[in-house]
């Protein structure tokens, strides 16, 4: 059932993803069932063991359940990432799914190949983050970090390649490679970094007139 705003209601969801993971995943249903009844099983076990079998089924069905949901988000999640890999944007899918306090600005530059850069403002500072071969990408990196830094030179600037080659950042820890980054700016010098750089999409790419702020000046973090 559709919910008042238009989005569909929790149970059609539940039955999407399930659908959407089935094609990649054949077996989920069988193995969420088995997770199911095995972990009942046990508690029943356990509890026929202590003359309590009435006491510990009841917990069995609930830890179950847990346990079931638990795979199945986690094999949903394999399956999502799995079913856009490779595709142009990519990256930008998965980083556009971090939450509050990220600011995602996807494709800045793409070259004819579709190999292309996106950028995520947080408080470790800039994010560059390339999708591509690493032959490719990495010149492009240094590119878009070089015209980044004109605009704010006393800020981190990291850059990380996804993809599947080597020392490069595959999708599905490509969010938790994002966040684990050293946080070297406080919230509101965050939104003063995502101002100055979004100036980059009306104005000609040139350096800003003037020092940065003095709040964002003091947030100086080693750049790499």
């Amino acid at each position: 059932m559709a919910r008042k705003d238009g989005s569909p209601g929790r149970l059609k969801q539940i039955r999407e993803t399930f659908t959407l993971t089935r094609k990649s995943d054949p077996n989920i249903g069988w193995i969420l069932l088995a997770i199911f009844l095995g972990t009942i099983a046990v508690f029943a076990i356990i509890g026929t063991l202590l003359g309590m079998v009435f006491f510990f089924t009841p917990i069995g069905i609930a830890f179950g359940l847990l346990a079931a949901v638990i795979v199945f988000g986690r094999r949903a999640e394999r399956a999502a990432y799995a079913q856009i890999e490779g595709q142009p944007g990519a990256a930008a899918a998965v980083l556009k799914s971090l939450k509050s306090g990220w600011f995602v600005t996807p494709a800045l530059t793409m070259n004819k190949n579709q190999d292309v850069v996106h950028r995520v403002i947080g408080r470790p500072g800039v994010i560059l983050v390339s999708e591509g071969p690493s032959s490719r990408v990495t010149h492009m990196l240094a590119n878009e970090r070089k015209k980044t830094a004109r605009f704010v030179p006393d800020i981190n600037i990291i850059e990380i390649q996804s993809g599947n080659d080597e020392g490069q950042i595959p999708l599905k820890k490509l969010n938790t490679k994002v966040r684990k980054q050293k946080r070297t700016l406080k919230p509101g010098q965050v939104t003063e970094v995502r101002k100055r750089l979004e100036a980059l999409s009306t104005q000609p790419v040139s350096a800003p007139k003037g020092p940065m702020p003095k709040s964002v000046r003091s947030a100086r973090g080693q750049r790499g």
